[in-house]
């Protein structure tokens, strides 16, 4: 009976703030998209997952998402599974392996509660260090790909260094506006600068009817193999801090006015949308801090925005599939770089609020040695997350730093526990000797 009332206000919160703010709703269920399509074109280009049945299976668990979370929980690529699977041309037998094994091992960690244990153990300022170091990271990577295919003039007038400062500069207007939709006017842009490209490119065509035919994907014991060593125990480190134990932490920060979800249960949804979709050939698939950041920072506040943005998945891959890579290639590079870059602004600005009464382990203000323990800390582990690349390599050095600021004070109550055992030894000891 809870559950059915905890699912009825869900759907009551939903609908509410749909009704108070629809277009902010519709333009966060849009924020995502910058690292979102580039990943799926290039998985579909290389034919290792199907964009049909990813389009539809990703719209079905937003749409699941949005009912039982209430939050605009994003669905987003496995993004070491997918950098490894386009780096060393991996089969799609070998893509889907990989997500299985990491859907099968996030099942065990949930159900043993493994994860709920996880979470409640890994420090405040480790987990904002990798939220920061995240958003940073989004932030280099849409740098570096504006710099490497973009310039002042090219590669065409529709997609330079003109459209990025333009889309930048209605970002920052778009603050001082709240209610500007401003990734729906940018979406909407790019869909129509891609289709003038598209017109004058001989051969290309733009989407056409083509209704789903589904298919099922089952690796062999060889795609198995090289799909869980070179990718699925890479993926694993950053799906579970990055896809769950962060987005637990952020989802507080951001919409502390909505029941958090656990750890356990963000765990189970990760696990059945690949445990399930894999055997399709759908993309290997997560939640993600900067994907929640990405939605919150256009808009959405409710889980309306992503059961919008599923339904048009699902009604696009339904009746579109394929036909859609063609338009999507060329969406403008410069407006997806602003768009990631807002993205990786908001995840990195909860590092803000380390030391407040805001960060979740702090009851009141801090000393100023404490403050300086929490800021090292988390800023160590931005730094090699950061220079490494790899998330669990700045969850190590975070966690490295926090036990070492933890040691005097644990050998300090272990010398005092042996202090007090010694005398109260000595004590039973004198008292035997008085007796006999």
């Amino acid at each position: 009976m809870a559950i059915l009332s905890r699912f009825h206000s869900i759907q009551r919160h939903n609908l509410e703030v749909f009704q108070r703010q629809p277009l902010a709703e519709i333009s966060g269920s849009l924020g995502d998209l910058g690292t979102f399509l580039p990943i799926v074109i290039a998985l579909t280009l290389s034919h290792q997952i199907s964009l049909p049945t990813t389009l539809i299976l990703t719209g079905i668990f937003n749409i699941l998402t949005a009912c039982f979370f209430g939050i605009p929980l994003p669905i987003q690529p496995m993004k070491a599974i997918a950098a490894v699977a386009l780096l060393k041309n991996f089969t799609a037998g070998q893509t889907q392996a990989a997500g299985i094994f990491v859907a099968a091992c996030i099942l065990f960690f949930s159900v043993t509660g493994l994860l709920g244990w996880f979470t409640s153990v890994v420090p405040i300022p480790v987990v904002k260090g990798i939220q920061v170091g995240a958003g940073l990271s989004l932030i280099i990577s849409a740098g570096a790909k504006a710099v490497n295919e973009l310039s002042w003039t090219g590669p065409s007038w529709e997609d330079n260094y003109i459209w990025v400062m333009f889309t930048f500069i209605a970002l920052l207007m778009s603050a001082a506006v709240p209610r500007m939709p401003y990734a729906l006017l940018i979406l909407m842009l790019g869909l129509a600068l891609a289709a003038f490209q598209l017109g004058h490119v001989k051969g290309n065509h733009g989407p056409a009817f083509r209704l789903w035919l589904p298919y099922t994907q089952v690796p062999d014991k060889d795609e198995w193999k090289v799909g869980v060593l070179e990718a699925g125990f890479g993926q694993l480190p950053l799906t579970t801090l990055n896809s769950i134990i962060a987005v637990v932490h952020l989802s507080a920060d951001l919409l502390p006015e909505i029941p958090t979800p656990s750890a356990t249960s963000i765990g189970l949804s990760v696990a059945f949308m690949n445990l399930f979709g894999c055997w399709f050939g759908a993309m290997p698939v997560c939640h993600g801090s900067g994907g929640l950041a990405a939605q919150y920072r256009f808009g959405a506040r409710s889980g309306a925005s992503i059961m919008i943005l599923g339904i048009i998945k699902l009604l696009l891959g339904l009746f579109f599939g394929e036909t859609l890579v063609g338009l999507l290639k060329k969406f403008p590079t410069a407006l997806i770089t602003v768009m990631v870059i807002a993205a990786g602004l908001e995840l990195a600005s909860v590092g803000e609020s380390l030391n407040t009464i805001a960060a979740r382990d702090v009851a009141e203000e801090p000393g100023q040695a404490e403050r300086r323990r929490r800021w090292m800390t988390m800023l160590v582990t931005i730094s090699l997350l950061v220079a490494f690349k790899n998330d669990a390599v700045g969850f190590i050095a975070g966690m490295l730093c926090h036990w070492s600021y933890e040691m005097p004070e644990v050998l300090a109550k272990l010398r005092r526990k042996n202090f007090n055992d010694h005398r109260t030894n000595a004590s039973l000891h004198e008292e035997q000797s008085l007796l006999s």
